[in-house]
């Protein structure tokens, strides 16, 4: 029961969080660049985090998503569902960045071929091997334009399936530094008859991908007479796509030396085209492992459990994983201080609120709540200097009744 009580309250906080202040439901805004490496005008799908206000200076990771209009709903509110929806903190919030195709066979390749029988003929590979062109484009036009539109942390994420999951390799192997993870789903390793995946073990052996995470899901693609096992040793053209791809699974594993944080998975109950879903949420868990604040009905109820330490030490580790300081959601921080004060926990309260004052400064929500603590401890003065320096920041009805009483 306590813990239905402790879920039900992390719920009630996140939902009113994404409220909503129209009667429309949006999932993003479709951008546009144009590009002078690829010569033509590019459309980007855009999605913030609900939590950001246009005077905030709240920021977030950044997930980059080829083939986006194709998975940009899907991937948008998972990372929804993760990070805010019943509370969740598995995930951070974080921008998505969809990257609509114009002609995907020349982005999505690292190489020239003419034909690669029974995947492709000489038709789809006429504009093929484009992609380190398209990677440039990433890195020097798309990356600059989002840094200086969006409230965008470091932290990048490069998603990709198929001809999405070769490019994602091209880039982790080629480009390293370029992301920090790397979320490769059932890629098209067979590319150039495998001299692709060649040069990938190649770069895999030599070079150091320490402080780079990697999750590789695979499909289900065997008819039904061929498993696992069987197929490894098979020489048939059919299974050529799912045995370069067992082949990279198996050399990753075998080059510890190389820093690589990676896992991966195979998906015996899914195909080439239902995989992408389960494998991004099995991606996130596993890139984000450590960043989910964990805590017990014990730590609202007990007045001696000290909530603010957890909250720190957890929060260092989280930074130090992701190279620069991240501070705890301030909707998360401000309906915990809420609950506690409705506990009649003052000071742990107080500390709460101080800490959504420490890390987000510019904020005037965080000032109107600090406000509220020091008026529910009797101290008028406090809540005054709060409530003057909230409508500083940003004028409110509801800040400046509360003022207007006091003075």
């Amino acid at each position: 029961m306590k813990k239905l009580i402790l879920s039900v309250l992390i719920a009630f906080f996140s939902l009113c969080a994404l409220a909503q202040k129209d009667n429309k439901v949006t999932i993003g805004t479709i951008d546009s660049i144009q590009s002078k490496i690829l010569n033509e005008q590019r459309k980007i799908w855009i999605y913030v985090p609900s939590s950001w206000q246009a005077d905030s200076k709240q920021r977030y990771p950044v997930l980059y998503l080829l083939d986006g209009d194709a998975h940009f709903y899907s991937v948008v509110g998972m990372i929804q569902q993760l990070s805010q929806v019943n509370g969740n903190t598995i995930c951070p919030e974080m921008i998505v960045v969809g990257i609509p195709n114009t002609d995907r066979t020349r982005d999505l390749t690292p190489t020239h071929v003419d034909s690669d029988a029974p995947f492709i003929d000489s038709a789809f590979s006429k504009t093929s091997g484009g992609g380190e062109r398209f990677v440039s484009f990433i890195e020097k036009e798309l990356m600059p334009r989002i840094d200086s539109l969006y409230p965008t942390q470091p932290y990048k994420i490069l998603t990709g399936h198929s001809l999405g999951g070769l490019t994602v390799m091209n880039v982790a192997i080629n480009h390293t530094k370029l992301f920090n993870s790397y979320i490769c789903i059932d890629p098209s390793m067979w590319w150039d008859k495998m001299n692709f995946l060649n040069t990938t073990k190649k770069s895999l052996k030599e070079k150091n991908f320490s402080g780079t995470t990697l999750y590789l899901g695979i499909a289900n693609t065997m008819d039904e007479r061929m498993d696992i096992t069987k197929v490894r040793s098979d020489t048939s053209s059919g299974t050529r796509h799912i045995r370069s791809i067992l082949d990279l699974d198996k050399y990753i594993k075998t080059q510890k030396q190389n820093g690589l944080r990676y896992e991966s998975k195979y998906y015996s109950n899914d195909d080439h085209g239902s995989v992408p879903l389960i494998t991004e949420y099995d991606a996130l868990r596993f890139i984000f492992n450590k960043y989910r604040f964990k805590f017990s009905f014990k730590d609202l109820t007990d007045p001696k459990v000290d909530l603010v330490n957890k909250f720190e030490k957890h929060y260092q580790e989280v930074s130090k994983l992701f190279g620069y300081k991240v501070s705890p959601p301030e909707n998360t921080i401000n309906g915990l201080g809420y609950e506690l004060l409705q506990q009649k926990q003052y000071a742990k309260a107080g500390r709460l609120f101080k800490i959504n004052v420490d890390n987000y400064p510019e904020s005037d929500n965080v000032y109107d709540s600090y406000g509220d603590y020091f008026l529910a401890i009797g101290d008028k003065s406090k809540a005054i200097e709060c409530f003057k320096k909230c409508l500083s920041i940003k004028e409110n009805p509801e800040s400046r009744k509360k003022l207007n009483k006091l003075l």
